[in-house]
């Protein structure tokens, strides 16, 4: 088995680390390469950084953030938000990301993502779904999870494989930033059905909600941000606690 993988998310807005609840009510939460640099020395895996507000804004990702959060790391690292064309992903690949994330652009355009694969290589393109829970379905939403649209997660995630992408970062709207919990119905559901790594996201709270996505979920890697943010878990107790029940993780 794989080792799994603990992802910190860096939300962006203004120049700074931000979190809410259910993609609202934001607060700030740090300094986006001072955050990279702690979790670098901590020991995460991998560092995503999301600009939350740039496809809202109709901009591209701030590349001074990126630079500076690059700088600080000798993991992989993401990015997101406000990815709309090949141009976006070359500025932001040559600031520094490992890969690109793409959401509202890749919905409009899904070849976005083949010409992007073809460009980078598929395990540089990161298709990012956030659902939510709509009549007994899981819905695809758009524009920071503003903007409904008629897609079904799992279906969408198997069409983005095809077209190239190399990893799903999974969102689940409903429980983005309640620490109740992983959606291990939505991340199984999307696992089981591509053959790419998906990255849960969305609902940490506890060691075990880790545990939980990791063997019910069938996630490759977990994502979270505010119980990293503030200190509440210590990576390396959280991958103490992952090995002990059997679940493989980087040291």
């Amino acid at each position: 088995m794989l080792s799994k993988r603990l992802i910190a998310c860096l939300d962006v807005r203004n120049g700074c680390v931000v979190k809410g609840v259910n993609f609202e009510s934001l607060r700030t939460a740090g300094e986006p390469a001072a955050l990279a640099r702690r979790y670098n020395h901590e020991g995460i895996d991998e560092v995503v950084v999301l600009d939350v507000t740039a496809t809202l804004e109709g901009r591209r990702a701030f590349e001074e953030t990126i630079r500076a959060v690059s700088r600080e790391l000798f993991i992989p690292l993401a990015v997101g938000g406000g990815i709309r064309t090949e141009s976006d992903a070359a500025a932001a690949i040559d600031a520094g990301a490992d890969k690109v994330g793409v959401n509202s652009a890749a919905l409009v355009d899904p070849s976005l993502l083949t010409r992007l694969a073809a460009r980078y290589g598929s395990q540089a393109v990161v298709v990012a779904i956030d659902a939510k829970r709509v009549d007994a379905r899981f819905q695809v939403f758009s524009r920071s999870g503003s903007t409904p649209t008629p897609r079904d997660a799992v279906e969408w995630a198997v069409e983005a494989e095809a077209r190239g992408a190399g990893e799903v970062l999974l969102t689940s709207i409903d429980r983005d930033g309640t620490r109740s919990g992983f959606d291990c119905e939505l991340t199984a559901a999307v696992s089981t059905a591509v053959s790419i790594p998906v990255i849960a996201s969305g609902g940490a709270g506890t060691f075990e909600h880790f545990s939980d996505v990791f063997t019910v979920g069938r996630a490759d890697a977990a994502l979270a941000a505010s119980v990293f943010h503030y200190a509440e878990h210590a990576v390396a107790d959280l991958k103490q606690y992952l090995k002990e029940r059997g679940i493989p993780v980087r040291c």
